[in-house]
């Protein structure tokens, strides 16, 4: 572990060989570290400030919450990107700054729903960790999200916080979400630490990784892959130094802290996993090629294979032993964009409309589309910037730079798969993943623009390093607002008045009401049928088993069924054998449409065309058939208990 330590050490460690100035003297370095503190302390109390300004504004719908919002974001966020890439911040600056900028970026989250689940997989996790807390049994299957029972790590680590400290299983994930969320940051500066000795390009690193679509809001949630993204990154800084030629022994340690780092990921997440695999994969193949011209690069490609051998096998043995139900969760969405992504090409239908119907602002709707354009424009040149230097770096180096471009250029394909309504979810999820080559690739090159521009121009002693400064922070502006912006909708990232069809919005009074007598009156694990909104207050807050429906399950038939006809003899035998138990009924479906397009799951035969997909009497029907009781009845949701004896009686009349 002391290997590790001193990898650690280059948070603030100033190496830049091309400075030959002597270091500052110590009063001056404490001065202008007073500086930093005093001003970042204004800066994040005037940030958080304005967050709760924004939030506030935006539950009572006026004006001025996006404005509010990021102006308190960047109002501490420059700041702290100056400080910690600036030449003169010392060893312990440069760390505070990073840790408190990982603080201050959690606040959104933290200030978005600090005392229960918000987003449709929190409810999930939410529910999954409260279980493992009660019941002790792990690998319980979730009614919300199917698969994430086979992937107990989350949960686990959060069940154990909450028993050992008596926390709350919310308080005690935010905890968990909180400290994974610094790793996050620290774990991008020692791997960029791996590649280059310069703490200004490790900071610069972690600062461009945190303008990802997913930093502020998808990997804040309560979801698994928050937590492993944060292993992954300290995985691969360890599986790189393992790459580095030393001893024989110490190769052997931080093989195996590697290969226990995948284990845990598997554990957690699927994806995480699957991408650990690969970025291994491509350390292996451009340590290969580069071992062709010297072969001194063969150690390190034979340990970057067996590093991709060993994490693939510990993927596989668990999504074939744990949980073969994985293949076929992830195969959908992929299958379907890439059929719906060819019906585009060959101008077909399959496309979808970006920001339609939105409530953003228009500023920020144009930072979404400007954003992979500037992306585009520093990976290419970072890629001038490493052709033209790959005569002077390190050949291990060297290679492992390729392998960072490499990894960030799979951001621009997956940018395309967002066009389309399957491929969007796994294109938001990915840029997580291939941003990190991203900002690995593209640190060197925004240091090296920064020192070229402290050059005097001529004799004079003028520099342009301000101009620059300011340029590249203008940048990281538009970068966070535009990658935020298309990375999650508003509803997620805004608070507001009750919204029928909205996953954040789906916990209204009387839905929690309906919940939570269910609870008290018939206990918890209930198998239910419910539509996907109050599935998921019912199979959270209510502790019970809901089911909306799948392509071999189509629960949603009974709400589609036209009264007076027949049901389909298929879906009742279903529930019969399966032993369900009630019937949710919410009839704003006949009176409003969703939010976000989806009644039931994303595959459901209902007409989406701006009106109700439903009409009052498919939901009335229910009050008239035999083998339905109903037991609890509100303004718009209503629950019915099943009474399979009682099928084949005629239909009630006058109900």
């Amino acid at each position: 572990m002391s290997e590790l330590a001193s990898a650690s050490a280059t948070v603030g460690r100033t190496t830049d060989r091309r400075d030959d100035r002597p270091p500052e003297p110590p009063r001056r370095a404490w001065a202008g570290a007073a500086v930093a503190g005093a001003s970042l302390t204004i800066a994040a109390a005037v940030g958080a400030a304005a967050l709760v300004i924004a939030y506030r504004r935006a539950e009572w719908g006026q004006d001025g919450a996006f404005t509010w919002f990021w102006g308190g974001m960047l109002v501490f966020t420059l700041p702290a990107a100056y400080w910690g890439i600036r030449r003169g911040s010392d060893d312990r600056l440069r760390l505070a700054v990073l840790i408190g900028y990982a603080c201050f970026t959690y606040l959104p989250k933290l200030l978005r729903n600090p005392t229960g689940p918000l987003f449709h997989d929190e409810y999930a996790h939410w529910g999954q960790s409260r279980d493992i807390l009660l019941d002790g049994v792990l690998f319980q299957q979730n009614p919300i999200v199917r698969v994430i029972g086979d992937y107990p790590g989350l949960h686990a680590t959060v069940a154990s916080l909450a028993s050992l400290t008596d926390l709350t299983v919310w308080h005690a994930a935010l905890c968990v979400l909180m400290l994974a969320h610094v790793l996050v940051v620290l774990g991008v500066v020692v791997l960029a630490g791996q590649l280059w000795p310069d703490p200004r390009i490790a900071a610069a690193a972690a600062i461009i990784y945190s303008l990802n679509s997913s930093f502020l809001y998808f990997d804040t949630q309560l979801g698994y892959e928050s937590l492993a993204i944060a292993v992954m990154i300290w995985a691969l800084a360890a599986g790189l130094r393992a790459v580095r030629p030393h001893g024989r022994a110490a190769r052997a340690r931080w093989f195996a802290l590697t290969l226990v780092m995948a284990v845990a990921i598997t554990a957690t997440h699927h994806l995480t996993a699957i991408w650990l695999t690969c970025m291994f994969g491509l350390v292996a193949f451009c340590c290969t090629v580069a071992a062709w011209r010297d072969r001194a690069l063969s150690g390190p490609a034979r340990t970057g294979w067996l590093l991709t051998i060993g994490t693939g096998a510990t993927v596989a043995i668990w999504m074939g032993v744990v949980s073969p139900r994985t293949g076929r969760y992830l195969e959908p969405y992929l299958g379907r964009a890439l059929d719906q992504f060819g019906g585009m090409a060959g101008g077909g239908s399959g496309s979808r409309t970006l920001f339609s119907q939105s409530i953003a602002p228009w500023w920020e709707q144009q930072a979404a589309f400007a954003a992979p354009g500037f992306a585009l424009f520093a990976a290419v040149g970072a890629g001038l910037f490493w052709w033209r230097r790959r005569g002077r770096a390190e050949p291990l180096t060297r290679a492992l730079s390729a392998a960072m471009l490499l990894l960030g250029a799979l951001y621009f394909p997956a940018t395309l798969l967002i066009l389309t309504p399957s491929g969007a979810e796994g294109a938001r999820r990915s840029w997580a993943f291939s941003y990190l080559g991203m900002a690995l690739a593209v640190a060197p090159l925004i240091i090296a623009l920064l020192d070229r521009a402290r050059r005097p121009i001529g004799r004079s002693r003028l520099t342009a390093s301000g101009p620059a400064g300011a340029l590249l922070l203008t940048g990281c502006a538009l970068v966070m607002i535009g990658n935020t912006a298309s990375g999650m909708n508003p509803a997620y990232r805004m608070p507001g008045p009750p919204v029928f069809g909205s996953d954040t919005r789906a916990a209204t009074p009387e839905v929690m009401a309906a919940a939570r007598w269910l609870l008290e009156t018939r206990g918890r694990g209930a198998r239910l049928v419910a539509d996907r909104y109050s599935g998921l207050i019912f199979g959270s807050y209510g502790e019970q088993e809901p089911t909306t429906g799948s392509e071999s399950f189509r629960a949603y038939d009974l709400y589609i069924a036209q009264p007076g006809r027949p049901m389909p003899a298929a879906i009742l035998e279903q529930l019969r054998t399966w032993r369900f138990e009630y019937l949710v009924v919410d009839r704003r479906m006949a009176e409003q449409v969703p939010d976000i397009k989806i009644y039931f799951e994303n595959n459901e035969p209902i007409p989406h065309n701006g009106k109700p997909g439903f009409t009052r009497s498919q939901l009335t029907k229910f009050d008239t058939l035999p083998w339905l009781i109903k037991i609890y009845d509100g303004p718009h949701v209503a629950i019915y208990r099943f009474d399979f004896d009682s099928l084949g009686q005629r239909v009630r009349r006058g109900a």
